[in-house]
């Protein structure tokens, strides 16, 4: 680790926009979302061009399951997971549950699932119920989580109590570093978004600093959640680099070294079989 924090030539937190950096992992992109029909085999091709190898596509409704796994047969970078996005469980039909289990042939994660608190949300007692039917499966089928928690970091945790030996990831992670301290105890990893590039996320951006190196992954979750330099458009895997680039810049670090150890995180974590 103290090589990653160390000073160097290639000096700590470069942030020149043209840099490259290689071996990249993008672990949250809805590559699979509307947003990238018109232009997704380009986007990805920039995508591979700023340096990222893979890309994580987690499901977030049993609707579009089909699309999902479609879109990832077509591209050797793709790798999917289902699961069902606490805003979604209306959507589910009376044996998703099935459906999902056997979706999961294949897959590298069970996810996008969590909580949510957010207005309008479906009623939080269903949502625990319908988490848990998914962590027990992921837990059967000894498969790694992706976690969506608003406003929830807390009772999320309570929930995982109950999983002991669930490893996972929480995704765009913002909560205090006392939280990250209970999930990083647990096992599990930490997924920083875009969002921590923000002028205003002081409070996230502190808290990262005190964060383990070895338990940070980083996402895009595309096509949501730019960074800062890029507010305002369409997100898309090419700009990792940037949010790479500036984690390096936060936490003083050397930018490939950073990538590296990022990267061993996430492979780490989720098993990437080889795509024929």
């Amino acid at each position: 680790m103290d090589q990653i924090l160390s000073a160097s030539n290639d000096s700590p937190g470069d942030t020149t926009q043209n840099r490259f950096l290689y071996g990249l992992v993008d672990s949250h992109c809805h590559l699979d979302d509307e947003a990238f029909a018109p232009d997704r085999s380009a986007v990805m091709q920039r995508a591979r061009n700023a340096g990222v190898d893979k890309i994580l596509v987690p499901a977030y409704s049993p609707v579009f399951w089909p699309r999902l796994q479609e879109v990832c047969a077509q591209q050797a970078m793709l790798y999917p997971a289902y699961g069902v996005h606490p805003l979604y469980i209306k959507a589910c039909g009376s044996n998703w549950l099935e459906q999902l289990r056997s979706q999961l042939d294949g897959a590298v994660a069970v996810g996008e699932i969590g909580l949510d608190l957010s207005d309008n949300a479906p009623d939080y007692a269903l949502q625990v119920a319908y988490l848990k039917m998914q962590l027990h499966i992921a837990q059967e089928l000894n498969l790694p989580v992706i976690l969506h928690a608003r406003r929830t970091l807390e009772q999320l945790s309570q929930v995982l109590r109950d999983f002991p030996s669930l490893r996972g990831v929480v995704h765009s992670f913002s909560g205090s570093l006392v939280q990250a301290q209970r999930l990083v105890d647990r096992g599990f990893y930490l997924s920083l978004s875009g969002a921590f590039t923000h002028a205003r996320a002081l409070r996230l951006q502190a808290t990262i600093k005190s964060l383990p190196v070895d338990r940070i992954l980083v996402e895009t979750d595309a096509p949501w959640q730019a960074a800062e330099s890029y507010r305002g458009q369409r997100n898309e895997p090419g700009f990792l680099v940037k949010t790479v680039y500036a984690l390096a810049h936060l936490l003083q670090a050397r930018p490939q070294l950073l990538a590296e150890q990022l990267t061993r995180n996430t492979l780490a974590l989720f098993h990437f079989q080889e795509k024929l």
